[in-house]
Formats: structure tokens, C-alpha cells, sequence
């Protein structure tokens, strides 16, 4: 079982910036690919960012490339997503998630219970 706890949302401005942090309370954390997605009032759940494993490889939607970072520290069981130059269009739940990326756990899926982004004036 993996629990994954974000923090880090809030209210900022148009043109700021959010750092948002997920904590994993799992064995072997580097064992699984992370992800941020983010869903947005009465739209879908999105795909943001995901980084591999091993953090060597990283994926962004379109919408959030050259704004927002993801990154891991597998030492400490954490995940982040720098999110810069936030627009009004980032305004959504943001979730932390966890896939299986090897033998024994592979496919294995969690979530995070979300942290709200608001950007506005």
C-alpha cells in the first residue's frame, strides 16, 4: 500500500509561481513512476507531468511545458512540481500519482487526495 500526501496549493496570482511537494510512505519508492494530474472544475482528470523511476526521463503536457518542472529525490521519498508563469487555466486540483514500475508491483496504482491551485487576481 502507498500513501501519497501533497501539499504546497494555494492562491497566487497570475504570472507567479507554486511549488507543489508529494510525500510517498512507501517501501521502495523508487520503484514507481510519478505523476502529476490536475482536474480543473467540470473537466477531466489530466496528465501534467511524469517522471520515470529513476528521474532520468520526464513528460509534460503541452499546456505546462517550459512552465512547470517536475523533479523526485528518491532518498527522501518526495516528488515536486515548480510550477512558473501560472495562468488563470491552472486553476484545478492538483494529484499526486503513483504507478508500479517494476516486477511485483507492476501497474500497481495510487492516488494522492489532491491540493487546489487557484490562480487569480
Amino acid at each position: 500500500q502507498v500513501q501519497l500526501v501533497e501539499s504546497g496549493g494555494g492562491l497566487v496570482q497570475p504570472g507567479g509561481s507554486l511549488r507543489l511537494s508529494c510525500a510517498a510512505s512507501v517501501f521502495s519508492f523508487s520503484s514507481y513512476t510519478m505523476s502529476w494530474y490536475r482536474q480543473a472544475p467540470g473537466k477531466e482528470r489530466e496528465l501534467v507531468a511524469r517522471i520515470s523511476s529513476t528521474g532520468a526521463s520526464t513528460t509534460y503536457a503541452d499546456s505546462v511545458k517550459g512552465r512547470f518542472t517536475i523533479s523526485r529525490d528518491n532518498a527522501k521519498n518526495t516528488m515536486s512540481l515548480q510550477m512558473n508563469t501560472l495562468k488563470p487555466e491552472d486553476t484545478a486540483v492538483y494529484y499526486c500519482n503513483s504507478k508500479g514500475a517494476k516486477s511485483g508491483i507492476w501497474g500497481n496504482e495510487y492516488w494522492g487526495q489532491g491540493t487546489l491551485v487557484t490562480v487569480s487576481e
